[in-house]
């Protein structure tokens, strides 16, 4: 058996799934001159080189077993679910609203995974062809991984709609509050990128202000933050008390 290496023009690509990343990925795919079906809904799908899987995680192997044969290889785009449905995964680590140029995976990371070498391949070449570098993740180590892209992604915005509602709170219209505080997110975010959080970690419970915590937690109370403030101002103490690396 030849080994597989697809290749823009020469690749047909099934795009299965018109959600937000998988409108993304067929609009890249496309860019980066390759044949690409799609996306497309539930049905029969056309024959392809590849069937690329964007559905929800709950509906990949249903999808999997119907896209079988009409495909050379399947792989899916979930960074959470293992590969026993499926050849390979590409799992792009960025967030997507489904309005994205192509050019939104240049020089993100994309984490591949593939069953057999020929699989492993394709996802790499695919990764590439996308602009994107592929780093090799595991079925044992895939939980540890998405988990940490929610905390960098999810959970950010959670914390940062809770920092909008206190803003609220001060008078500051939502559309402010996001302007006004996003040159010390933006700030935040690069220091970290620096060193980590530890040696640039900032605010009372650095300076271990206790009183203005107190007064920090009364208004989220009132504002029904409180269960996040505490688990997030213990989270903090703790990162203070960790040895520098």
């Amino acid at each position: 058996m030849t080994s597989f290496a697809p290749a823009p023009s020469d690749t047909t690509i099934a795009i299965i799934g018109a959600g937000r990343l998988g409108t993304t990925l067929a609009r890249a795919l496309r860019a980066a001159r390759f044949r690409v079906f799609g996306p497309l809904g539930p049905g029969t799908p056309p024959r392809a080189d590849i069937a690329l899987l964007c559905v929800p995680d709950a509906a990949i192997s249903e999808t999997a077993r119907a896209t079988r044969p009409f495909a050379r290889l399947i792989g899916h785009a979930s960074g959470a679910t293992p590969l026993d449905d499926v050849d390979f995964s590409i799992h792009p680590l960025q967030t997507f609203i489904g309005t994205e140029p192509p050019e939104i995976f240049h020089g993100i990371t994309a984490a591949i995974a593939g069953r057999t070498p020929d699989a492993l391949a394709a996802a790499d070449s695919i990764a590439r062809a996308l602009g994107a570098r592929p780093i090799a993740i595991d079925d044992v180590h895939r939980a540890e991984y998405h988990a940490a892209a929610s905390f960098a992604s999810n959970f950010v915005l959670t914390v940062l709609d809770a920092a909008e509602q206190l803003a609220e709170r001060a008078n500051i219209p939502p559309a402010d509050a996001r302007e006004l505080l996003a040159p010390l997110i933006r700030q935040s975010v690069d220091n970290w990128v620096a060193t980590g959080a530890g040696p640039v970690l900032t605010g009372p419970i650095a300076r271990g202000d206790e009183a203005t915590v107190a007064r920090q937690r009364q208004v989220a109370e009132a504002a029904g933050l409180d269960e996040l403030f505490d688990a997030l101002a213990d989270h903090t103490r703790a990162l203070t008390d960790r040895p520098a690396a």
